[in-house]
């Protein structure tokens, strides 16, 4: 059933209310999903989720909730979710990676609803093949498809200077940019606190993340390179690019390093080279320390900003 199909069946039902917007992105190893839900304003359904599913289903490997919107972090297969009214719901009961990204979910009651009817109407699904309807206290499951998409984190450290500029900002609106030309659909801005007695800061020292879904990751990339070369004002401004769903111990380590002292620019470039980071010199190379300890918080938002020194 496609979406058009859901929504004309569904649609004028008062009880069902449907999820804003649903993008799955992948590395071949994991996947990561995020659902805005029911309006996008739903945020007890959003909490209740993120509660529920990771206890119910071992193919949840991390759940958060920001806002109305869930977060999950994937694995691929097929599990046996054990529902219990009251206690454990709904949850997510198989994961496929092809052409497409399709993700069974299952649950009881209002949950069901969740996990067939409301999900379907969601503006990205392809299509949706509901193999129990449910309601009431009955047993709902779904099979929701959704194109694949790529993640990209990018890291940006040093675009502004003692007379202007202000980082947080300026990544935000060109990643703002990026979006309404269609190159992918921005979902995190984190900002990551750096080591506070850095001698070459200007004055709050911090770095930021932006991360995109996109099936044109190459056009994407060019695209913030071009805009964040136009428009900085330091002479050491560097991007870190990173396509992982998950950040490795290792990555993460090195940015909680960065918070607490002065690192070495050789350092960072190990640290990039081994974790698969794009390192990219906009106009100069200090910037790529900050811009790699960004990706690694990149989801850690309220991590990110504490100060550690």
């Amino acid at each position: 059933m496609s979406r058009e199909e859901v929504l004309k069946k569904y649609g004028g039902v008062e009880w069902i209310s449907p999820y804003e917007r649903i993008i799955a992105m992948h590395d071949g190893s994991y996947v990561e999903i995020h659902e805005f839900h029911a309006r996008g304003k739903c945020v007890g359904g959003a909490a209740w989720e993120t509660y529920h599913y990771p206890r119910v289903s071992n193919l949840v490997l991390k759940a958060r909730r920001e806002g109305a919107r869930n977060i999950f972090v994937l694995k691929k297969g097929e599990t046996t979710l054990k529902l219990v009214p009251g206690i454990a719901g709904a949850g997510i009961e198989k994961v496929e990676v092809g052409e497409n990204v399709e993700v069974t979910y299952a649950g009881l009651a209002g949950g069901g609803i969740a996990a067939t009817v409301c999900r379907g109407m969601a503006e990205n699904v392809l299509g949706i093949e509901i193999l129990e309807e449910g309601g009431g206290e009955k047993l709902g499951k779904a099979k929701l498809v959704l194109p694949a998409m790529e993640k990209v984190v990018i890291g940006v450290d040093d675009t502004d200077s003692k007379e202007g500029g202000a980082t947080w900002a300026l990544v935000n609106e060109i990643a703002y940019k990026i979006e309404k030309e269609n190159l992918g659909y921005y979902l995190l801005h984190t900002i990551t606190q750096l080591y506070t007695k850095n001698p070459y800061k200007t004055t709050n020292c911090v770095s930021i993340s932006v991360t995109f879904a996109t099936q044109n990751s190459e056009k994407l990339v060019k695209m913030f390179e071009n805009e964040l070369k136009k428009s900085t004002f330091s002479d050491e401004t560097a991007m870190a690019v990173y396509k992982k769903i998950l950040v490795s111990e290792e990555l993460l380590k090195f940015g909680e390093k960065v918070k607490r002292e002065m690192v070495e620019i050789e350092e960072a470039e190990d640290i990039a080279k081994r974790n698969n980071v794009e390192l990219i010199e906009i106009t100069g190379r200090r910037g790529v320390i900050g811009a790699l300890a960004a990706v690694a918080y990149s989801d850690l938002p309220d991590e990110a900003v504490r100060v550690y020194a």
